[in-house]
């Protein structure tokens, strides 16, 4: 099978390409050129900017593919580029979206395909745009050409991941466990949430490429394993032996702090978040997540340890002060008992 990636660098997209070439896949992988990825002499690289729409197109004129795998499509503009090239020279489109394109509250628990509705909320640009280009790419699914696949991954870990921890990007909660410093956790922490490692969605995506049960139609591939959100950080605390220190602020508080940093928080994790993979195992049978929460974690930690990461000291002092306001905070709700005119008793 002959295989495109668009992308083909990032956490996800190498280990679709490594799973790919294990498969017996022809892979192309396309890119600005900007990371190494390791396997550069067993794939065939194209380096092109899809925002110069010309000379993407022109690059990619050569391309024959059986499946397209586009993994860096976050809106329509992208949909339509990617459409308008492959609809007639490849039998499959496979486009990534996410979980996060669901309107909140979802309707079912679990978290059904056909059961939930598209975001159209202004306040998630991500999971609005992620929402609009399926609408666009549902209108397409009948249309003469390539048959089209929409893929929801949730939250996703793999080696050299750094989407972690409330903060995003913040590899520092390994050391401020070992140090026993507190971290900030989301006041809904103990809401369950889908975490999915890289091998078990790249299996999925190999799962869909030529696989007509996938075509035109929409699914979750992700893991099944029931989990907390406080549970990322006690996984961390296991692996360095050591109890975090857990500090529960509302998310609405923190995303008035830094809705750029912290938004998704009161959007995305502020809700019960179950899914169901049903759908996508009776499309491919053969799915079924081998990672299990604790190992995933523990093999992300692993990767940062080998890279040698340092510490953030911009995300350490914001850390720092938001944990010194919880602090604050809870002190002076502490004096609220002793204070008499609201030492109330139910004897």
């Amino acid at each position: 099978m002959k295989l495109l990636v668009i992308g083909g660098t990032g956490v996800i997209s190498r280990a679709i390409v490594q799973q790919a070439l294990t498969n017996g896949f022809d892979v192309t992988i396309v890119n600005r050129g900007t990371k190494k990825i390791g396997f550069e002499d067993k794939v065939r690289v194209i380096r092109a900017d899809r925002e110069d729409a010309e000379g993407f197109a022109e690059k990619l004129s050569s391309v024959q593919p059986d499946v397209v795998i586009d993994m860096i499509c976050f809106g329509p503009k992208e949909a339509m580029q990617t459409v308008a090239l492959f609809r007639h020279r490849a039998k499959q489109l496979i486009f990534t979206s996410s979980v996060a394109a669901y309107e909140r509250p979802y309707k079912s628990l679990p978290t059904r395909e056909d059961a939930e509705k598209p975001l159209v909320t202004s306040d998630f640009t991500y999971g609005r745009e992620k929402a609009a280009f399926e609408q666009y790419l549902f209108s397409e699914m009948q249309k003469p050409g390539a048959a089209i696949t929409i893929i929801r991954p949730s939250l996703t870990f793999g080696p050299g991941a750094r989407n972690f921890g409330m903060l995003r990007q913040n590899y520092n909660v390994v050391q401020r466990i070992r140090e026993g410093k507190p971290l900030v956790m989301v006041g809904e922490g103990t809401f369950p949430w889908t975490f999915t490692y890289v091998e078990d969605l790249a299996r999925g995506f190999i799962l869909a490429c030529g696989n007509p049960r996938t075509y035109n139609d929409h699914f979750q591939i992700l893991n099944d394993e029931l989990v907390a959100w406080e549970d990322l950080y006690r996984a961390v605390g296991k692996i360095v032996g050591r109890e975090p220190v857990l500090y529960y602020v509302p998310s609405i508080l923190l995303r008035e702090i830094d809705d750029k940093l912290m938004g998704h928080l009161n959007y995305e994790k502020a809700y019960c978040s179950v899914f169901s993979i049903e759908k996508f195992q009776n499309a491919a049978p053969e799915f079924r997540p081998a990672w299990r929460f604790q190992d995933a974690i523990a093999k992300v930690v692993a990767s940062w340890e080998e890279e040698g990461l340092g510490v953030d000291p911009s995300k350490t002092a914001f850390e720092n002060e938001i944990c010194a306001c919880y602090e604050m905070f809870r002190t002076q709700l502490s004096r609220l008992k002793d204070h008499a005119p609201f030492a109330f008793s139910f004897k």
